[in-house]
Parts: C-alpha cells; structure tokens; sequence
C-alpha cells in the first residue's frame, strides 16, 4: 500500500496533465489548469506539503468526478 508523499510543483502539473488538464496558464497571482469548464488555481511553491497536496487533490478529484489512490497519483 503507497503513501501520500509531498510533491513537487513541476511534478504536479504533469501529473494533472495525464488527467487530462490543459495548461498552465498565467493567471494574476497563480498560474491555473483548465478541465473541461473547470479551472483550478496552482499555487507557486517549488514543492506542495500533505497538506495542501492533499487539499488540492481533493479539489481535483471533484473536477474529475472520481477518487485518486495514492498508488495512483505516485505511479502517474
């Protein structure tokens, strides 16, 4: 069984980007990632820590509308 592991904010855009987000974009304070009609803000840190990866992927798994193990969000 895998664990949550902090990421990186290179890592986690490509990792989005095999979700199927497009992006990133400029945006005034945040660079964002657009789904469908959805748009999520990425926030600048050169490395996320639990819990705000944890906050993100949540979000994420709304937008996607299903849930992400960590086996999966590590093997992406």
């Amino acid at each position: 069984m895998s664990r949550w592991l902090p990421c990186k904010h290179r890592v986690f855009i490509l990792r989005l980007c095999n979700f199927g987000f497009d992006g990133p974009y400029s945006g005034t304070r945040h660079q964002f990632m657009v789904y469908k009609h959805h748009r999520m803000s990425v926030p600048s840190n050169i490395e996320f820590s639990m819990p705000q990866l944890r906050m993100m992927l949540n979000e994420v798994e709304k937008i996607i509308d299903r849930s992400v193990s960590a086996e999966e969000w590590n093997t992406l």
